[in-house]
């Protein structure tokens, strides 16, 4: 399968104003959310009406350009990050859930948040029942373990982006719904892996919360009955929005099992 699969959604990025908590360390880096077409065709022009079925948890993306460039906080994906994602567009493998689509756009601030072609973004989340492969049994489900569920990378095109597919995160114990993310720049490739190179950026995407508890009310999350923690009693979060890596999501259909394009810019010295 190719890095990259099809994209049900234009390649169109934009951002938010979102609050930012003075008292977290930040970086120079662009985050910026993007509104995303369904897949049953929108195109650009159709941006406007597909944001009735968008959210961004504290604003809506304007549709105009990549982004700007601001601080904002580098968070810490340990202890669910493992060496070696396998380079593959789809990850969920066998877990059930409902779709998304991941589309990152990265960009160099340190060239002007020109497209930052050739990254590596690894991806990596629980699953429904908030379990991370290589660590299954730590939320209190215990099963096979494969070690690679739910984990994958690509790398970034031309325009500096990157399509992943996998299934909506489950929650697992003291955190919010999330997905761990690296960015990596000079790795090399090794078969179906990779090794080597530097982490640009380090970091974790986030979920509106109302979409959210839509999905954790439907089977199969709903089987996993650990307690929940709402984005904004979340630890790590600190309620910054696109800036802090809250994803701009745009419905694929009417239903929240049809799933979600998910989308976000995120730029990084690279």
């Amino acid at each position: 399968m190719a890095d990259n699969p099809q994209p049900p959604f234009p390649r169109r990025a934009d951002a938010g104003r979102h609050r930012r908590s003075p008292s977290i360390s930040r970086r120079r880096i662009l985050l910026g959310g993007s509104a995303a077409a369904a897949a049953a065709g929108l195109g650009l022009a159709g941006l406007a009406s597909a944001r009735g079925t968008s959210s961004t948890g504290s604003g809506s993306a304007t549709g105009e350009g990549l982004g700007v460039c601001a601080l904002t906080k580098e968070f810490d994906p340990a202890p669910y990050a493992l060496p070696g994602a396998p380079v593959r567009g789809r990850i969920s493998e066998d877990r059930p859930g409902f779709p998304v689509h991941y589309l990152l756009t990265v960009v160099d601030q340190a060239v002007g948040c020109a497209p930052l072609t050739g990254a590596m973004v690894e991806l990596w989340h629980a699953d429904h029942l908030g379990e991370y492969s290589g660590f299954v049994g730590r939320n209190g489900h215990p099963g096979e373990d494969n070690g690679t569920f739910c984990r994958g990378a690509a790398t970034t095109d031309e325009n500096g982006q990157v399509e992943l597919v996998s299934v909506w995160p489950g929650h697992h114990r003291s955190r919010a719904v999330h997905a761990g993310l690296r960015v990596h720049t000079d790795v090399r490739r090794t078969g179906g892996s990779y090794t080597g190179g530097r982490v640009a950026h380090a970091g974790q995407l986030f979920f509106d919360p109302d979409t959210n508890a839509r999905v954790q009310a439907e089977a199969p999350y709903r089987e996993n009955t650990t307690p929940e923690t709402h984005l904004y009693d979340d630890r790590v979060y600190d309620g910054g929005g696109s800036t802090s890596g809250l994803l701009t999501l745009t419905s694929l259909g009417g239903s929240v099992t049809d799933g979600f394009a998910a989308t976000l810019t995120l730029g990084v010295n690279g």
